[in-house]
């Protein structure tokens, strides 16, 4: 009896998702025992040929991380989406965007003119850019279009299910193929792990007062904090009230707050907006110009709450028309939001 094809590819991310799967240790050969995997070109020498020669719907599932910025991996999307019966948004960037949506701050140009031209380590003055075609002798040789926008993997494709974290944490990727192989998933659209927010699983959960005000925010290398004690309680923005649960609260056990790498509970339409909300409610100033210090001392809010969901998000990328992609364009959108998105 033939197994199931399963595949595995990489888009705009930093490759911990593939790391990720060599994380199950032993489990990895159970499931190389159980699966035929036909493409991880991170992995094993396979070639696009070898993805269209399948016939449509023939891998049981592929799991695709990282977000989308070019047509190359937007076109790689549309082909395993095609040969595929189940796609797995695997990892915060192709979930939500992830840490390069962040890049949806400033425009294609202005990207482009920093890296080429505007950069401290670029050498040459003379202007040149990669062109997306050159015709030499040979041939023609072509590069992928940068688009002017990061996209999350289901704004390109029809995704079936998701799979979070930076990266998601072996325990969930083991449960999510074993679901897969024996026929136990979940509905269309489910996120797979579970739907309460992280606090819910914090080691520190009983030291969190009942009636917490902040009166300070420190950014972690500010202060020792104290191992035992609830991070929100010491001043640190920790995300956990909007963040899914699932990691283990890793982060939170090695004494560093949650970042929101998990992505939000089912409830929640923008988790930026949640958090900023979230957050905002415990300062414990009354009046106006105290909150507003306050909440100055949160360092980059859109870096803060938006680290790895901007392009998921109700802004998606940075508002205004004054060209320079400042973040604080996009925390006051921010802020605007949170009232009713959350």
């Amino acid at each position: 009896m033939s197994k199931p094809k399963v595949a595995f590819y990489w888009c705009a991310s930093c490759g911990g998702c593939e790391e990720a799967v060599v994380d199950l240790n032993e489990v990895v050969l159970d499931v190389a025992d159980a699966v035929d995997i036909v493409f991880w070109p991170v992995a094993l020498d396979f070639k696009v040929s070898d993805v269209a020669a399948l016939e449509d719907g023939e891998l049981a599932a592929v799991f695709i991380n990282g977000a989308i910025r070019t047509s190359e991996q937007a076109e790689m999307a549309e082909l395993l989406r095609r040969k595929a019966g189940a796609v797995v948004a695997f990892g915060a960037c192709a979930w939500l965007g992830g840490i390069p949506g962040l890049a949806n701050l400033y425009s294609r140009e202005s990207i482009l003119e920093f890296v080429y031209h505007g950069s401290p380590s670029t050498a040459d003055g003379d202007g040149v850019r990669p062109l997306e075609a050159f015709t030499a002798p040979e041939g023609t040789v072509r590069l992928p279009h940068f688009d002017e926008d990061v996209r999350t993997l289901d704004q390109v494709i029809d995704v079936d299910y998701y799979l979070p974290g930076c990266p998601p944490p072996a325990g969930l990727i083991a449960d999510a193929v074993m679901a897969l192989l024996e026929g136990r998933l979940p509905e269309k659209g489910s996120v797979l792990a579970p739907d309460v927010a992280l606090c819910s699983e914090c080691p520190r959960a009983d030291s969190k007062p009942e009636d917490l005000k902040i009166e300070r925010f420190y950014r972690p290398y500010e202060i020792v904090a104290d191992q035992e004690t609830c991070l929100l309680a010491q001043g640190l923005v920790c995300l956990g009230p909007a963040t899914r649960s699932g990691c283990g609260a890793v982060c939170v056990s090695g004494n560093m707050p949650c970042t929101g790498c998990m992505g939000p509970t089912g409830r929640v339409v923008d988790q930026g907006a949640k958090a900023a909300s979230a957050i905002a409610s415990l300062i414990g100033a009354q009046e106006e110009d105290q909150i507003a210090e306050v909440a100055a001392q949160i360092v980059d809010p859109v870096g803060t709450f938006y680290r790895y969901s901007l392009p998921a998000s109700l802004l998606h990328r940075r508002v205004g028309t004054n060209g320079n992609g400042k973040a604080a364009d996009v925390a006051r959108a921010a802020a605007s939001t949170s009232g009713g998105a959350s």
